[in-house]
């Protein structure tokens, strides 16, 4: 593996943990860095970090904040 993909994914957490839990992907990208790409996808999936899901996240927070606001009144 590059030395410095090494670096990103000891940089990052939730990459770091997301490697101890499927270790697979050690040898996904031991055989071709150009699987990054797949690694950060699968990533953001498991740990809902794309950007629909950070949309949905910020509806959801305010449809409670609205349904505790009108029970207040």
């Amino acid at each position: 593996m590059e030395f410095l993909l090494q670096q990103k994914l000891e940089e990052d957490a939730k990459m770091a943990a997301l490697l101890k839990e499927n270790s697979y992907w050690y040898k996904e990208l031991n055989r071709d860095s150009d699987n990054y790409k797949n690694f950060v996808k699968a990533m953001k999936d498991k740990y809902h970090l794309k950007v629909t899901d950070k949309i949905s996240d910020a509806i959801d927070n305010m449809d409670i904040i609205t349904g505790i606001l009108e029970n207040l009144k």
